[in-house]
């Protein structure tokens, strides 16, 4: 693991929420201090380039790197296990030809969860940067459909730029409001094999990266993410076909963002959808926690078992969060 770095203080409420979802004491402390720790530096290679093998071959005799492929069954995951500089892994001549992606290894999940099929039609609804926009497309080979939509200007040029390097040549990006674009694809009977809703949130679970989020986490915006999360997947929802399968995500631990969403999501649609059960689907060296029945005074529906919380502490990673449901058919 890297040398700790200088951190800002927690916000006293929210350690205190975290030792309500963490009540084991020793569980905590793991948290609390690796949480100080960067991540580890985690690539994805783009198949659409270059195979894992012929990638991690020439990574290491190029650069000496030593690589290692944490996830048997997904050897495109990989991990840098050599010193590197600060933004080396963003410089190679590799990475601009876009032979791979610079990603956090939880950040990968939800598309090996979803996995995206090549005859599919599929949605990716708030897109940006395109870190899964690019697994999806990798993963079937630039074949189907990605709509990739993103509200902001700014971050579409991001978008396009990764899209770009990265060889994607199946994507249409929009730029629209995510609750507005799936009320028009609505209107235009416009319909979806399966859709990923990586929802805004809160990034409880990038504090290891992102020092940033030590200052702007506050539970008015909690509050507010969570009112529109259950929006986003309301719409969303409406332009999944029968027998499609959407995968709600965050990378934050606020269960108002997570299991609230799940709640909202099976009493809205009662009768028609149903919650997967994607831990089997997951990397078998990645260890899921179930999402909590409890938070507060809310309790929340006993299939909510079956969505995944990622812990920084359990898999060196940063945190997340992801569920699948499957629209009933007829």
């Amino acid at each position: 693991m890297k040398n700790p770095r200088k951190r800002p203080e927690l916000k006293p409420l929210f350690v205190e929420r975290m030792k309500e979802l963490l009540s084991d004491e020793d569980d905590l402390k793991k948290y609390l201090e690796i949480i100080n720790y960067e991540p580890v530096n985690s690539i994805r290679c783009n198949k659409i380039k270059i195979s894992p093998e012929k990638l991690k071959t020439r990574l290491e005799e190029k650069y000496k790197w030593k690589i290692s492929q944490p996830w048997k069954e997904y050897p495109e995951v990989m991990i840098i296990d050599s010193n590197l500089l600060p933004g080396e892994l963003g410089r190679s001549i590799e990475h601009l030809l876009g032979y791979y992606y610079v990603q956090e290894l939880s950040s990968m999940l939800p598309i090996i969860a979803l996995n995206p099929k090549p005859h599919e039609k599929i949605l990716d609804l708030c897109a940006s940067p395109g870190s899964k926009t690019t697994q999806i497309a990798s993963d079937i080979k630039n074949s189907g459909l990605i709509i990739a939509n993103e509200k902001s200007i700014g971050r579409i040029k991001i978008l396009a730029s990764n899209l770009e390097r990265c060889g994607v040549t199946n994507t249409i990006i929009t730029r629209d409001d995510g609750i507005s674009l799936c009320k028009n694809f609505k209107k235009q009977t416009l319909e979806f094999d399966k859709i990923l809703l990586d929802a805004p949130c809160s990034g409880e679970g990038t504090l290891r990266s992102s020092i940033a989020t030590y200052k702007m986490w506050n539970l008015n915006t909690i509050k507010q993410l969570s009112k529109l999360q259950k929006k986003l997947f309301s719409a969303s929802f409406d332009i999944l076909k029968k027998d499609g399968e959407i995968l709600y995500s965050t990378c934050t631990h606020a269960p108002e963002e997570d299991e609230e969403i799940v709640k909202f999501a099976l009493e809205e649609f009662k009768g028609k959808i149903k919650i997967e059960k994607i831990s089997a689907e997951l990397p078998k060296e990645i260890k899921i926690r179930p999402g909590i029945k409890k938070w507060k005074e809310e309790t929340f529906p006993e299939e909510v078992k079956y969505s995944c919380r990622l812990y920084p502490q359990d898999n060196n990673t940063e945190g997340f969060f992801l569920v699948k449901f499957t629209k009933l058919g007829n």
